[in-house]
């Protein structure tokens, strides 16, 4: 996949199928739209996902804003789902400025020779947000393009959003993301050197410091899965700070994966969490904790029994 970041000069050589959005939480109104954009191929179309860096609500909020799937996160999901062109377009006074009739001809059609949009009904462009799906219908003729604005995906008489999916993260509801979003949150870095108190009582853990930004979920103990070097491993997780044992502010997410004893400091993993099982507690002992970590993974190795 191409990446094009951090430049407004660029010109794409092949006619697109583009889709445009924050693609924050990538639930399944946002995979209606990139699944629309990659069935163009047959029409000889690439397709080009065109997003902004920073996201308009960080921009226009100006603040940091919390994030349901970060930018790398993003990255990794698009190209596993065969977007040919990422443009993490950089949004700037300039930029957040331009009239929309002229993002649609200097932007869609002269930089990425668009030749079908695929559109939700909520999209909004350029000064004051006044560029949306009828705009392009009304210059789709003119500009020599395609539009097709896609209704938004409902659930239980639900309209799935973003924003819908980021109460249920706040609010631990694992499941209910998942059936949002086609998949389990999951939250994806680097492991790193923890205490080693896991390995010391029998019980080693792998370690993770999700990004700043990344939103996450009530601090607590989840049934989770582990993705590492294309292979699923399946365990509990604990989000928090480890107040047993720890005085630290930050906050981890630590792994006890059934049956694993391989060394993966440095490498990549994704966690994803299936479903919420205890809130985190400070306990008196660490035998108490132990106690409590053996229960947590015998009630563990069970769930994933049932788990489909």
């Amino acid at each position: 996949m191409q990446i094009i970041e951090k430049t407004t000069d660029f010109y794409l050589q092949k006619p697109s199928a583009v889709a445009i959005g924050k693609f924050d939480g990538i639930h399944l109104g946002h995979q209606k739209l990139i699944e629309m954009i990659l069935s163009e191929s047959k029409n000889g179309f690439q397709s080009v996902i065109f997003t902004f860096d920073p996201s308009p609500t960080e921009f226009f909020g100006g603040g940091k804003v919390s994030e349901l799937t970060t930018k790398e996160e993003k990255r990794m999901l698009f190209q596993q789902m065969g977007v040919d062109v990422l443009i993490e377009f950089p949004l700037t006074n300039e930029t957040a400025s331009m009239d929309p009739k002229d993002f649609v001809r200097d932007i869609l059609v002269s930089k990425m020779k668009t030749a079908f949009i695929a559109s939700g009904k909520d999209l909004s462009f350029g000064a004051g947000g006044l560029g949306d799906s009828r705009l392009l219908q009304d210059m789709a003729d003119e500009c020599g393009f395609q539009v097709k604005v896609i209704e938004k995906v409902c659930i239980a008489d639900m309209e799935i959003s973003s924003s819908l999916v980021r109460e249920e993260v706040k609010q631990g509801h694992m499941e209910k993301i998942r059936l949002l979003t086609g998949s389990p949150y999951s939250i994806t870095g680097i492991v790193e050197h923890g205490k080693k108190l896991g390995r010391s009582i029998g019980m080693p853990t792998v370690n993770l410091m999700p990004q700043p930004r990344k939103l996450l979920p009530p601090n607590g103990v989840y049934y989770s899965e582990v993705e590492l070097e294309q292979q699923i491993y399946r365990g509990i997780t604990n989000i928090g700070r480890k107040p047993t044992v720890s005085m630290e502010n930050r906050i981890g997410v630590e792994t006890f994966l059934y049956d694993f004893a391989q060394d993966v400091y440095g490498k990549q993993i994704t966690v994803s969490l299936l479903s919420f099982k205890r809130p985190e507690q400070k306990f008196q002992s660490v035998d108490e904790l132990k106690s409590q970590m053996a229960k947590d993974i015998s009630e563990g190795r069970y769930f994933h029994r049932g788990f489909v």
